[in-house]
């Protein structure tokens, strides 16, 4: 079970916070020191907590969406090599990571949410083959924010994109990423306005 991360009380174990309880916890978001910054949410971003140390300077934020903005002005700014290894840090969908649950808290939950921890072994291999061929045409794993779709969507989805050139491709994988890391947030600060 993961550990709170907000000293306040809109994070409790992953239960978002209410709206009212949102202008208090930026409040503490903002008057926090670099360190306490990059420990809450070095993991937004998958194994990259470069992304929160890139974000900090830009406090005050005055919203959880001007927070996730500025992390992701630090991913849309870096370097390719940085955002391949943005990519990369991020587990195959139902692979060898999933099933061993070697995967950060979210992406387990997250996996989870869309059945992929609990598939037929027919359905792994067919991801597994997925999975290489994305890996194999592209360099990086196929990345989709899962929570709220069905098994089929995803795999509509990925057979759709494996037919895209790199930058495409690149590209979408990182518009994912700012799905994935703003449902992360909203759990953790409230939804967006």
């Amino acid at each position: 079970m993961p550990a709170p991360l907000l000293y306040g009380s809109a994070m409790i174990l992953g239960i978002v916070a209410p709206a009212a309880e949102t202008a208090l916890e930026m409040a503490r978001v903002n008057a926090m020191d670099r360190t306490a910054f990059v420990a809450t949410f070095g993991g937004v971003f998958e194994n990259s907590p470069w992304v929160a140390a890139g974000a900090f300077p830009s406090a005050p934020f005055a919203s959880p969406s001007a927070l996730h903005a500025a992390m992701m002005g630090v991913v849309r700014a870096a370097p390719e090599a940085d955002r391949l290894r943005l990519l990369n840090a991020h587990p195959e969908l139902a692979g060898k990571e999933a099933r061993a649950k070697a995967m950060t808290d979210h992406s387990v939950a997250e996996q989870g949410s869309a059945g992929l921890d609990r598939m037929s072994e027919a359905d792994f291999a067919r991801f597994d083959r997925l999975n290489a061929a994305y890996r194999e045409k592209f360099g990086f794993p196929f990345i989709i924010a899962v929570r709220g779709r069905s098994r089929a969507e995803i795999v509509s989805e990925f057979e759709r994109r494996l037919a895209n050139p790199p930058a495409v491709e690149m590209e979408a994988d990182i518009e994912q990423v700012g799905l994935i890391t703003r449902m992360r947030l909203e759990r953790r600060l409230g939804p967006f306005e």
